[in-house]
């Protein structure tokens, strides 16, 4: 961070809160209101926290790497407009125009690290390329698909709308990780967008095409930054919406016959269009997959584990067997891990606190209400079987790909404010269902 950093943040910031007050009336309610501005505050502190720590604790790291690219970038502008526009849209390194710029830019080319580049350039642009202003943009980014990832609960359930606000804004590692000059920041705002458009132009069938326009550019920033968490979130969703729609028919004999139908059609469109999503793609394709897990697993783990900060699943050979394998073990690292014995730094701290309230939240309600009931809920519930499904898939595939806990934590929290929000209206609703039973025996 620079001089500039301290004269333009403020005055950034102050456009952004005025933006923020005069678009509150429009996408607030009398229930909702009160979170929008501590939210996106909390969110803007995450941005600058980030950063700071990055400076002052790591030394450095992905978001500094990330600005190097854009400093380039503007570099380039500063020579000419056509060459920074040449930059930022080639993908040729060697390109005499630009090698001067290029070559010193380890991430220049078609990968997912240099499109979050582009974005950054583009938004560099704006504010003199100023970290902390283009954190506080990404921030904001991040922070409108969150808005209509909460609204979108809201909607849903509404008698939890209080609860649901802790869920999606108030996670720690979700403001921190997901506020910054990151992928984080781009996926979790792009998911919630995607979120969005699944329930208003699918299931509400209400403002379709806005709706769908911004589930698609969504899922389009989700391709090029983090395709597994769409593949994650597809086939949970198709069958949320067959599920929702199937609960609307009113003949109960057809409904019945009905269900299963709309699972299997889900089910195969989900590995359908997540299939078509990765064809060609040696990261995340199918058929390479089970290779692609084995060395990214190994590599994070070997590198950390001296530290302390690794762990072991279980054997990963390549195959996907091996992955179905160790599939419960990755469920369970990726929620309720790591343990509070196992923290060695003041940010695995924050992720071990939030594992240890997802374990004492999650065995609270099992008991409670009962583990047969508490699955009846869950199977009779679209939303909290969609939240439970998509948790447990990304969670497969970010326990099966981290190795460890420093990586699992970024990479993981797309998950957390579904897995905690299932939970939350879980919780709800066995208490509506409880009252009646209570009232029942009261009056006998």
């Amino acid at each position: 961070m620079e001089l500039k950093d301290l004269f333009l943040t403020p005055f950034y910031l102050g456009l952004f809160y005025a933006l923020a007050f005069a678009v509150r009336p429009r996408v607030t309610n009398i229930y909702t209101r009160q979170y929008f501005i501590p939210a996106l505050s909390l969110k803007f502190a995450g941005a600058i926290a980030l950063g700071l720590i990055y400076q002052f604790y790591y030394g450095g790291g992905d978001t500094f790497n990330y600005f190097h690219h854009t400093s380039i970038i503007q570099e380039a502008f500063g020579e000419s407009f056509s060459t920074g526009l040449k930059l930022l849209t080639a993908t040729d390194k060697f390109d005499p125009e630009i090698i001067r710029y290029s070559g010193r830019m380890f991430w220049f080319g078609d990968n997912t690290e240099f499109f979050v580049v582009r974005i950054g350039a583009i938004i560099g642009l704006l504010c003199f390329n100023t970290y902390s202003v283009v954190a506080l943009f990404f921030a904001l980014i991040s922070f409108t698909g969150m808005w209509v990832m909460y609204m979108t609960f809201a909607r849903i359930y509404p008698a939890a709308y209080k609860q649901l606000a802790i869920a999606v804004f108030f996670l720690p590692s979700v403001f921190f990780w997901g506020s910054g000059f990151l992928k984080d920041s781009l996926c979790i705002g792009a998911l919630g967008w995607v979120f969005y458009g699944f329930y208003n132009a699918l299931i509400e069938k209400r403002n379709i095409l806005f709706s769908a326009i911004m589930g698609l550019l969504g899922a389009y920033l989700l391709v090029e930054v983090k395709v597994y968490i769409l593949m994650s979130f597809l086939a949970p969703a198709i069958f949320w919406v067959f599920n929702e729609n199937n609960r609307r028919i009113k003949n109960a004999t057809v409904r019945m016959l009905a269900k299963p139908f709309f699972i299997v059609l889900g089910a195969l469109i989900g590995l359908l269009g997540a299939t078509q999503l990765t064809e060609g793609d040696e990261r995340f394709d199918v058929d390479q997959i089970g290779e692609r897990t084995r060395i990214t697993q190994q590599a994070l783990y070997s590198r950390t584990k001296d530290e302390g900060s690794g762990y072991n699943i279980g054997n990963i050979d390549g195959s996907l067997s091996s992955i179905v394998s160790v599939a419960p073990q990755a469920v369970f690292v990726s929620i309720f891990r790591p343990f509070l014995w196992e923290v060695r730094n003041p940010v695995m701290l924050l992720s071990a606190l939030e594992a240890f309230w997802f374990t004492v939240f999650t065995l609270r309600i099992f008991f409670r209400t009962g583990f047969l009931r508490t699955i009846g809920l869950i199977a009779s519930r679209p939303i909290i079987s969609f939240c439970f499904i998509f948790t447990i898939i990304l969670a497969i595939g970010v326990g099966t790909n981290s190795g460890n806990f420093g990586t699992l934590v970024r990479y993981k929290i797309p998950l957390m404010p579904f897995y905690l929000a299932a939970l939350y209206i879980l919780q709800a609703e066995a208490a509506r269902q409880a009252k009646p039973a209570r009232r029942i025996t009261a009056a006998a």
